[in-house]
């Protein structure tokens, strides 16, 4: 006879007695212990759907849209030429000693060759009165040199300009010959800058595997464009891809050329370095102004003065002042963090015509409540027309905000006529751009693909699924004199959250 037995209780099967109603009941309930889903808890935890909006719209992208455009271009290096000058002057001339006291002294001979005789010129040291001369002369005895004789005095040291000063300040503002003069006038050729900058390729990516695509879960968002709805583990792609573009613009405000070949050696060959293949950076926004436009330090808006008397207005005024000397456009848009914003509020309110004097809305066709829609306000100044908006990445503590030198831009608004050596021929642009390559094969603006097996895309045997981004663009800063770079130059103020 068989005596075989169980020795677990396996077999004794538990079980549940149903409740007609929806009660908890000792019979009644799940228990899972020592693990979090417990149902034995008579209450499940609250969970919310909905992401809190912790800092609110993230994103501080759109600051070329505003004031730019995109263009694309084939190459990859894009070249243009600026206008120079039309009339001679220099601030770096010096007199010479006593035995050469009517040599008026020029830096190089380049200088020196702008000025020929019977021109007629302007000298001013600084501080005294302008002194009126004829050029008789090029110089014998110093090299970069040209003789000149004053209108109302036998030297120059008698009309107030001591031998060997420095630092004068000299232009030309015309000519006089005698009767009966020949061979008169002096060829001078069209003075122009040519710039160029090469674009960079910008690179990201998002990568899930496909356990982890396969755990499903909803999350209510907002997302920073204004719109809601419910995301699933593409949530993070989602993330990754607002911070790329946001990168395409911060990249064409920050980026800087490399200097010298230190890319390559850090690089090395075995990282795709070595020579002319390595990192070569690009120029953006601040390192175009700061290297061919104007830098205001410590603006101070506020008005600190002790009375109070119109101090921000009078620095301001030096503002209109530089304009001037650049010949600057009518109409210009200041972009600026939330401090220097409000202290130009603050200078403006003290001001009786504040909010008149026929501020025009042409950049915005000449509607004012276009201009209030995109966060500007319009203001007049002399004959200039300035459209104000704060702008997001001087505030962010998670971008220049975190710094907090940089307190402003000032961008003129309009087009400049260029001649493009691509196309060979004047065009038009906006003083900011940015070009992108492009082609009939491949638009390389803001490339998106998916490689991997996960997702309904079989492009390798490798379990995940990888979003890949990619774009090559530069920025085209014409006519930098024309913008100005307001700057924090004792110390940054930012944000260290």
């Amino acid at each position: 006879m068989a005596s075989g037995s169980f020795s677990s209780a396996g077999a004794a099967l538990q079980h549940l007695t149903p409740r007609p109603v929806k009660d908890l009941y000792g019979s009644n309930y799940l228990s899972i212990a020592g693990n979090d889903y417990n149902f034995a808890k008579q209450f499940l935890p609250e969970v919310y759907e909905k992401e809190v909006e912790r800092y609110g719209n993230r994103t501080i992208s759109g600051f070329l849209k505003m004031v730019g455009a995109e263009m694309p271009m084939a190459s990859d290096t894009v070249v243009w030429s600026e206008q120079g000058r039309i009339h001679v002057a220099f601030d770096d001339c010096s007199v010479g000693s006593d035995s050469t006291d009517n040599v008026l002294i020029f830096a190089d001979a380049t200088k020196a060759g702008l000025v020929s005789p019977h021109d007629t010129i302007v000298i001013y040291d600084g501080s005294g009165a302008a002194v009126k001369a004829v050029v008789v002369s090029a110089s014998g005895s110093v090299s970069n040199g040209v003789n000149v004789i004053p209108y109302a005095a036998a030297n120059l040291q008698v009309a107030g300009i001591p031998n060997s000063t420095t630092g004068l300040k000299v232009f030309v503002y015309g000519t006089e010959y005698k009767k009966g003069s020949e061979n008169a006038g002096s060829s001078k050729d069209a003075d122009f800058t040519t710039f160029s900058n090469k674009p960079i390729i910008l690179r990201d990516k998002y990568s899930i595997n496909g356990s982890d695509t396969a755990s499903i879960g909803w999350v209510e968002v907002t997302t920073e464009a204004g719109t809601g709805g419910y995301l699933w583990y593409l949530k993070s792609e989602h993330e990754a891809r607002i911070r790329f573009e946001d990168q395409l613009e911060m990249a064409m405000i920050e980026a800087e050329k490399v200097s010298g070949s230190q890319m390559d050696s850090f690089l090395g060959t075995a990282n795709g370095g070595g020579a002319g293949t390595g990192l070569h950076g690009t120029e953006g926004l601040f390192a175009a102004i700061s290297d061919r436009g104007l830098v205001f330090n410590n603006p101070d808006f506020g008005e600190t003065g002790s009375n109070n008397t119109g101090e921000g207005l009078v620095e301001f005024d030096i503002i209109l002042q530089e304009l001037d000397k650049q010949g600057s456009i009518e109409e210009n848009m200041l972009f600026l963090n939330r401090g220097t914003s409000l202290a130009i509020d603050n200078m403006l309110a003290k001001q009786n015509s504040y909010g008149t004097g026929g501020t025009s809305y042409g950049v915005f066709d000449n509607s004012e409540d276009m201009a209030l829609n995109l966060g500007f306000s319009g203001f007049r100044r002399g004959s200039y027309d300035f459209y104000k908006s704060d702008w997001k990445y001087l505030n962010d503590g998670t971008t220049r905000g975190l710094v907090g030198d940089v307190q402003g831009v000032l961008v003129p608004a309009g087009t400049s006529t260029v001649y493009d050596q691509i196309l060979g021929k004047n065009i038009k642009r906006p003083f900011l751009h940015v070009r992108y390559r492009a082609s009939e094969a491949d638009d390389r603006r803001m490339k998106s693909w998916i490689t991997g097996s996960v997702g309904g895309n079989y492009t390798s045997d490798e379990d995940a699924m990888n979003v890949h981004f990619l774009s090559e663009r530069c920025l085209c800063v014409q006519a930098a004199n024309n913008f100005i770079l307001f700057k924090d130059a004792d110390g940054a103020t930012g944000d260290s959250d």
